[in-house]
This record gives C-alpha cells, structure tokens and sequence, in this order.
C-alpha cells in the first residue's frame, strides 16, 4: 500500500475574509449542492464574491433544473499563462490558479490583476505531472490544498492561506498523504471537497495498468479522506483512503445538488468515460473500457470516442455538468437528469481545455492548455476565459 507521511507544521490563527464552501458553491449560485459543515460558509454579505467576468444576464436561479449552454462571447480574464491546471474561485472575488509545470499559485485579483501568490515546495514537473489540483476551505484556519507530483511521489499537501484579496500568501504546510504512484502519464490529480466535508482526489494508475485493480494501491483510484489527511472512519474498506478503483486517469470530479459524486475519465485507445461515482464500486479498468457490461464491474454513464474528449476538469452549474476536452478541443455540456447524452460547444475553437469550475456570476470559467506540450499556443495563451450561461433551447 501507498507510504503515508505525515509532516504537522502548526502556525498561529490568522482570520481572514475567506470562507470556501465545499463545491465552491459561490455567491448561492454557483454549483447548486450542499453544502458541508463549514464554520465561515455563508457568512459574506450577499454583493461579496463578485467575479471578474464581464456582466452577463443571469441565466438562472440555482433551483432551476433548467440545462444550460453557452452563450454569446468569452471573455479573458488572464493571458499568458503558462500550462494551467486547476481554478479556484473564492467567495471573496478572488480566484486562484495552478501552474502544473512552474509550480506557482497564481491569484486573479479581483480588480482583474494577476499575481504569484506563491510557488509549492518540491514541485517535480514530469510528463503530465508537476501542480495539479486545488481546493480550498476554512476549517478554523483557511487552508489551500494542493495535489502536486515531487521526485519520488504525487502527494497531497495543505498551506495555510495568509493575507487577504489582492495580497493572499502560502503559509505553514502539512503534508497529508505521500506514495501516490507517479508516472510521465495517468496521475489524475483532481482535488475536490464534498457536501459531507471530506476531501476527494482523483488518482491516475502511474502506467501500472494492474495497480488501478490492486486495493493496496493508492493509484487509479477516487481517495477520501478528512481535511486533516486521515481516514474517515465510513470510507468503505476499512482503514483504507480508498473510495471507488478500477480508473485509469480521472481528471475531473464535482459533486451535484444532491451530493452525487460524478468523474471524467480519459480511456486509452477507444472509450473516455463520465461515471457516477459509488462508494466501494469498481469502475473496472484495465479489464473493462467504455461500456463492457461485465458483472462485478460499473459501466460509464456515457462514453466518447477519445478523438472527440480526453477529458479532463469537469465542472457544475445548477443541474448541468461541464466537461472539457484535450484531444477533441471542446466542451460537453451533460444534463445530470440524462447522463447518457451531451451537447458540444467551442469545437476546435479555443484548442486544448483543461479545467471548467462554477463562476460567481452563475456562468462557467475555463482555462485553456495550449502551452504544454500537445497544444499549439497562439499569441494570448494560456487563457483563463469566463463563459455566459443560458437555459438551452
């Protein structure tokens, strides 16, 4: 089983304008889910956590099962990036941002500057690897969680967010699960706080197609654990951080309104795969890709062809899921009420696409990635863009 480390660097109590949700359910806009038991959730005046999108019409209510598109243009709200990897948007009109092969954390203030809140210590970019995901949230101290590649390693480490809008800094670190296989490809990646307050992350199986089968393993799996790193006492195999297996290298994983756990997942030479994520549930790689019907093994709730997906972030707003694609260039807007069918928008458009998070404003940021080494950078890339929502007719 993977090595656990364990590093506690305690640092005196700052209290700071920031309380993070577990979706990032912004402004009571955002995703639409519930929310976890989070002390600070909910305490900002209701003009706060504006974003920095250009003003749109509000397309709906967060009750609203209504699905969405979008519609009309894109705004950029940041050029020059360089391989963007995950979005953050806080409550308090901040949004933060990763930098998979800098390792920086960079903040989007929200008068629309953009600034290096700090570089994450021991960052090895590799291949796919290097910074991945964040998530955020206050649990007595506003924490920044990070899921980053380091020499022998992924891990999953949480700083302690200093400092205030147009000024946030990484403060004391602890180190919550070390011995995450990592390879050159399939190092998932996704960090995500759910409506029960654990934290989720996506593992990729490091090229070790076996380990993805092997519950010992910490790779190709969905792993829970409690903000402090340890194993929830519920998680379904005993003492283990391990919450569904069988993946090959989900990138994206958001929960909906009704708390339901939902993955992107890119396959390998046929099927990429959206699944609706079970506790204790096999989701059967390398056994099964796509839709295989085998007994013991759950099938995806949708299936592409990897020409037109390789998915990676997968966002939420309201009741319509937002996956984004690296080969095939696009985004899929899915209905949570009929998984089985998806609308494509921006085909070829904005090139490789990496992550899709809730705005503030109920519409949808995207951060391009053309600046790695499969994409095709044009002259503002990387882009973090804000995207208008509407109901779709």
């Amino acid at each position: 089983m993977g090595q656990l480390g364990r590093r506690r660097t305690r640092a005196p109590h700052r209290v700071l304008a920031l309380a993070v949700g577990a979706a990032l359910a912004l402004s009571g806009c955002a995703a639409g889910v519930a929310e976890p038991d989070d002390p600070l959730a909910g305490m900002l005046e209701p003009d706060e956590g504006a974003g920095t999108a250009s003003a749109s019409p509000r397309p709906t209510a967060p009750d609203d099962p209504a699905p969405l598109a979008p519609t009309g243009d894109t705004t950029a709200l940041a050029t020059g990036l360089t391989t963007p990897w995950s979005i953050v948007p806080l409550p308090t009109g901040s949004t933060l941002l990763s930098e998979r092969d800098t390792g920086r954390v960079l903040e989007l203030t929200p008068d629309g500057a953009l600034r290096v809140v700090g570089t994450v210590a021991g960052v090895t970019p590799f291949g796919e690897g290097g910074l991945l995901g964040l998530a955020a949230r206050d649990v007595g101290t506003p924490y920044l969680y990070v899921f980053h590649t380091a020499a022998q390693d992924n891990r999953i480490v949480r700083y302690e967010l200093t400092g205030a809008p147009g000024s946030y800094g990484l403060g004391a670190s602890e180190v919550l699960i070390t011995g995450i296989p990592k390879a050159r490809n399939h190092n998932g990646g996704r960090l995500a706080f759910g409506p029960d307050g654990m934290l989720y992350a996506s593992t990729g199986d490091a090229q070790q197609v076996n380990l993805a089968q092997d519950q010992g393993s910490l790779a190709g799996k969905i792993l829970r654990m409690t903000p402090e790193g340890d194993v929830p006492a519920d998680n379904p195999f005993p003492g283990s951080y391990v919450y569904s297996l069988g993946h090959r290298n989900p990138q994206g994983i958001v929960f909906d309104r009704e708390g339901r756990l939902w993955a992107s997942e890119l396959g390998q030479n046929t099927w990429d795969e959206l699944n609706r994520i079970e506790a204790g549930a096999n989701y059967g790689w390398p056994v099964v890709e796509g839709i295989g019907g085998r007994p013991g093994f759950v099938d995806p709730v949708q299936q592409w062809p990897t020409s037109e997906a390789s998915p990676s972030g997968l966002g939420i707003v309201g009741d319509t899921l937002f996956m984004v694609a690296l080969r095939g260039q696009r985004l899929w807007a899915i209905d949570v009420d009929a998984p089985g069918t998806s609308t494509a928008y921006f085909v070829r458009e904005l090139g490789r696409l990496r992550d899709a998070v809730a705005a503030p404003d109920c519409g949808l940021y995207l951060i391009t990635t053309n600046t790695d080494v499969n994409g095709r950078p044009g002259p503002d890339d990387d882009r973090l863009l804000a995207v208008p929502l509407a109901p779709r007719g």
